[in-house]
């Protein structure tokens, strides 16, 4: 059960965590070197952590990094887990509970994601406005519903809070950065998508697409915190561009990277004066 891993994992290290973060962070694939802009203070890898899921894709380096920007305290998942390696989905949202047991009040997640929408091409960014996760098993199926105050049942009508969804895109406008906003579509992976499913999803109104994301965003809303997220586009979908491999993903994630870096940066920025 993931309360209780969860429970054991943060006991684990809570004498290592150097403060009480208030913003968690979740790199994507290809996307860590986010944490080479901040001074880290800490550095917990998830194999060290008792209980945990541990990182098996490359391009996901498995550790928590704690770092203070702009007098803003910070965890940060530099790389996650996946339904694909083997986790249950209750076992994929553990760094969820855990981080929240930390004290995050705000989630920012990020990906590596195939583009759908016309307009989404290689280098793209976009806002996550909403989520489908049909195809993906729900991680609340049988969850201690007193992680939740005793609430069973989850409202999943405003997971990605507008006025962070605001602070995104006006981070992207102040960084010079084209972003546009879209709805994200999780699948299990880890085989990518036929060119027919493609088509199908792109009718239900998915504009982006992966195998990560929808699933951590909707536990930590259910947790009471404030999520946001953006999809860093590293390949056109399957049928609507060339072939889909790994490795250029990551090596297109690469050069996102920067960007992702410069949008967070001034979010938090952003973030840190929406409070004064």
């Amino acid at each position: 059960m993931s309360e209780f891993s969860a429970q054991i994992a943060y006991n684990s290290i809570k004498d290592r965590i150097p403060f009480r973060p208030e913003v968690g962070i979740i790199l994507g694939s290809g996307l860590g070197d986010f944490v080479k802009t901040l001074n880290p203070v800490a550095t917990i890898p998830y194999r060290e952590i008792e209980g945990f899921p541990v990182s098996t894709v490359v391009g996901h380096a498995g550790n928590y990094i704690f770092a203070e920007y702009n007098g803003i305290k910070l965890v940060i998942m530099q790389g996650r887990v996946h339904y694909y390696e083997g986790y249950d989905t209750k076992d994929v949202v553990i760094p969820i509970i855990v981080m929240q047991k930390m004290g995050i009040k705000t989630l920012m997640l990020s990906n590596s994601a195939g583009g759908i929408s016309d307009d989404l091409n290689v280098g793209s960014m976009m806002i996550i406005s909403d989520h489908i996760a049909s195809f993906v098993p729900t991680p609340f199926r049988g969850v201690d519903t007193a992680l939740f105050d005793g609430r069973q049942f989850h409202d999943m009508s405003d997971v990605y809070k507008q006025e962070l969804r605001d602070l995104l895109r006006k981070a992207a406008e102040d960084s010079g950065i084209p972003v546009s906003e879209g709805v994200y579509i999780q699948l299990t992976g880890p085989q990518y998508e036929t060119p027919a499913e493609i088509r199908a999803f792109k009718k239900m109104g998915a504009d982006a697409v992966g195998m990560s994301t929808a699933i951590e965003a909707m536990f930590a809303n259910a947790l009471g915190v404030n999520v946001c997220g953006i999809s860093c586009i590293t390949n056109k979908a399957a049928g609507l561009g060339g072939k889909l491999s790994h490795e250029d993903v990551t090596s297109a994630a690469d050069t996102n990277a920067e960007k992702l870096s410069r949008i967070f940066l001034r979010f938090l920025e952003l973030y840190k004066d929406s409070l004064s």
